[in-house]
Formats: C-alpha cells, sequence, structure tokens
C-alpha cells in the first residue's frame, strides 16, 4: 500500500480521537448539554482510510453528516467539533446556523452540505466538471449513506459524472441500516455498487471495517480518476453500532443480541489488533493514545462551553448579503 508505519499509526490515532469526540457527543447529549447528535460510531475505518487517499486541502469533499472522523483527518479540530454542537462562536461550518454535523470547512475544500440527504451528490458532480474544464487534477469525494442512494439527487448526480467522465468517487457507507431499515427493503440488489453497472461507471464493495483496505482502494480510483480516468462507485460496508441519531431508539428494529455481535467487528478494535500483530504498536502505546484523546476532548469541551454564543443579530448574516458592488 506505500503506508509508512508512522503514517498506520496516525491513520489509527484518527480513529481513535474521532471516536472519543463522538462518545463524549453522547454523552453531553445525555446531560442536556446539547441538543443532539448523529453518530459515526462503527464508520471510522471507511472514513479514514478515504481521507489518507486524498490530497487533503488540495482536492474536494462533500461530506454527509456521520462523517465526523473524515472531517478531523480534514482538519477539523476537536474544538470546533464540540462548538458545533453547542452552537457557539468560532464553529466552521455555518457560523453556529446550522445543525450539528453539517460539516463543511473552508480550509480544506470540505463543502457544506444541508439537511436533506443526497444532495452533497450533485455539488460534487458540478464541482467535478469545474476541474474538468479547468484542466485541473483535483479529483472530488462524495459521500453517502446506502439509503440515501434511492434519492433522485444521487441518480442525477452519478449519472452526470459518468456521462462527462469527471473525477468523481461516490463512497457509499452502507452501515447496514437507512434509519430503521435494512438494506433489502431499501434496494433491489445486493450492494449499492451493483447500481453503477446500469449508470456506466465501475463500482466495487469493499470491507469498511478494514481502514488499510479502504484506503488502498480508494488511493487506486483516486489515482485513475486524477488522471483521467473517470469517476468511480464504491461502497464500505460496516455497522452502525449506535443508534440513527439521538433521537432514535433502534431497539424497536433491531436486537441488543444483533448489535453486541456486530460490535466484534468494531473497526478500532480491529485496527488496534493488527497494529499490536504487525509491532507497529504496543498495548501501552494504545492505551496512552486512548487518554491522550480522552484528555483532549475534555480539553475541548472546556473550552467550548466557555466560549459564547453568537449575537442574534448575527442569524440572518451571511444568509442575506449586503449590496454587492459589480466592477
Amino acid at each position: 500500500m506505500g503506508l509508512s508505519s508512522e503514517i498506520k499509526k496516525e491513520m489509527y490515532w484518527m480513529m481513535v480521537l474521532s471516536r472519543k469526540l463522538d462518545e463524549r457527543a453522547w454523552i453531553l447529549h445525555r446531560q442536556g448539554k446539547i441538543a443532539f447528535h448523529i453518530s459515526g460510531i462503527g464508520h471510522e475505518a471507511a472514513q479514514v482510510g478515504a481521507a489518507y487517499a486524498l490530497k487533503r486541502g488540495y482536492d474536494w469533499v462533500t461530506p454527509y453528516y456521520r462523517d465526523l472522523a473524515l472531517m478531523v483527518c480534514l482538519g477539523l479540530t476537536p474544538e470546533e467539533f464540540m462548538l458545533s454542537l453547542m452552537g457557539k462562536v468560532g464553529e466552521p461550518s455555518s457560523g453556529s446556523r446550522q445543525m450539528p454535523s453539517h460539516f463543511g470547512l473552508r480550509r480544506a475544500n470540505a463543502v457544506s452540505h444541508s439537511a436533506p440527504v443526497a444532495t452533497q451528490a450533485p455539488h460534487a458532480a458540478g464541482i467535478g466538471l469545474a476541474i474538468k474544464m479547468k484542466k485541473e487534477d483535483k479529483v472530488v469525494l462524495t459521500t453517502i449513506g446506502e439509503g440515501s442512494t434511492s434519492q433522485g439527487e444521487w441518480y442525477e448526480a452519478v449519472n452526470w459524472a459518468a456521462i462527462h467522465h469527471l473525477p468523481v468517487i461516490f463512497l457509499v457507507e452502507n452501515n447496514q441500516y437507512a434509519i430503521s431499515v435494512p438494506p433489502e427493503k431499501q434496494m433491489a440488489v445486493p450492494s449499492s455498487a451493483d447500481k453503477a453497472c446500469g449508470l456506466g461507471l465501475p463500482g466495487e464493495t469493499v470491507d469498511g471495517t478494514d481502514v488499510f483496505a479502504v484506503y488502498e482502494t480508494i488511493h487506486r480510483v483516486i489515482e485513475k480518476a486524477r488522471s483521467g480516468g473517470g469517476p468511480a462507485l464504491i461502497e464500505a460496508r460496516m455497522y452502525r453500532i449506535t443508534p440513527h441519531s439521538s433521537d432514535d431508539d433502534d431497539r424497536t428494529y433491531r436486537s441488543k443480541e444483533e448489535v453486541d455481535e456486530n460490535k466484534k467487528k468494531d473497526p478500532i478494535l480491529l485496527a488496534r489488533t493488527r497494529l499490536i500483530e504487525e509491532g507497529i504498536i504496543t498495548e501501552q502505546e494504545a492505551d496512552e493514545m486512548d487518554k491522550k484523546a480522552k484528555d483532549m476532548v475534555t480539553e475541548a469541551v472546556k473550552r467550548s462551553e466557555e466560549a459564547a454564543y453568537p449575537n442574534a443579530e448575527e442569524a440572518s448574516y451571511p444568509v442575506y448579503v449586503e449590496e454587492v458592488q459589480h466592477a
């Protein structure tokens, strides 16, 4: 894969840090300190693997709401994430105007999305067309859940990218549930990747619990797209360990036994075991990374709780802009 031991260790750290942020968000919600959280626990390997395949800060990303680990890899800080959860000054995605986890990060070429699912896919196709017209060697990564591949916007975006041979990678994070609906009730094909055939672009499935397998797959299709080879559709299969969101009771549609069984495939546990077996980290180092991440998150929460809320008059700016002078 061309990954050094240091890079593998760094990828694992990003998974751990995003997990600790995610876990703390659940606690904050239960404490009544935040209004809402939507989790990416179980998705870390797919997101970190994809992020490291990009030229971060050069390529473009249109993420979706579970992409905390992806955004952390792109440079979103723990404090910025906590500011977004609390709606405080300094939140980078929307200036504290959107719901939490509606990610955007201008400095990382990560485009903020809106609440209706799949709308980030046409944005990616449009950016891909601009890249092609400008003859740049950049690529666009757009992510989505498997349930949202039933949306018309997603089909339109994939179709457009395929027709015009655009440098767009469509990553479907298939976590086995579209809110409360399993894949077999969401689509009539075994895999989201199977949908690629009828749209005219290559599609394949990868183990979304294996960070290095995801990296290898996404890196390969990105390099092909970067050199003019066109788009690709990749489905990463994992399991959503948590409820759909803090407002969801997943006990109504799946059993505790099912969840417990799938926790054995926790991507962080799998990555930790592999790196220890390869001699890249020790048990003690892994535990120290865990503690370091917890301490960073605790400090980020403290600073965010102390931060100010935006002034009320800021709510309409820059939604409604002032008069713009044209040359």
